[in-house]
């Protein structure tokens, strides 16, 4: 028996030293499999980290974009009222410009008027300093001529009045002869 025991001591050393092999192999698989499972959580971990990082880039990067679209909007936004600004102006002085224009034509027409009136008013001047003639023809007498130019034949004395220079008889005028009539 004893060499059973030794055979079994034999064969248990020989399973204990499978078996402890084994186990050892085992615990070193389960060992690179742990090293493997965190080098794979390591790996997913820095791609976590990377694609939090790209993402917080992008949203910096879109927050810039759209703090420069914004001061852009501002800007334009401040061209436009500066160009209103301008149109309003320009309408204003069109405005002044179209009011100067009417103003100087009414002075202008005013100013013809002006001179129009004073020079039909000097002509009447003239016409008035200027007497008025008659000369006589034949079959003429003093209360004819009052009679066809004045329109009343008893006006024949201012006829002779006027033309005392001329006339020394109010009878006798002679064909030819140019009186001055009154007004």
């Amino acid at each position: 028996m004893a060499d059973k025991r030794e055979k079994k001591g034999i064969l248990g050393k020989a399973l204990d030293a499978v078996t402890s092999r084994d186990e050892k192999a085992a615990a070193e698989a389960a060992e690179a499999e742990a090293k493997e499972a965190k080098a794979v959580a390591a790996r997913a971990d820095a791609k976590r980290q990377l694609a939090e990082a790209r993402a917080a880039e992008a949203e910096r990067e879109a927050n810039k974009i759209a703090a420069e679209a914004e001061a852009k909007l501002k800007e334009a936004e401040a061209k436009l009222k500066q160009a209103e600004a301008a149109a309003a102006e320009a309408a204003a002085k069109q405005r002044q410009e179209e009011s100067r224009r009417r103003m100087e034509a009414y002075q202008a027409r005013k100013a013809e008027e002006a001179q129009a009136a004073e020079e039909a008013k000097a002509a009447a001047e003239v016409a008035a300093a200027e007497p008025v003639t008659y000369t006589v023809k034949g079959g003429d007498s003093l209360s004819k001529i009052a009679k066809e130019q004045l329109g009343n034949a008893a006006r024949w004395p201012e006829i002779f009045e006027l033309n005392r220079d001329q006339i020394s008889n109010p009878n006798l005028i002679r064909v030819g002869q140019v009186l001055k009539l009154p007004k």
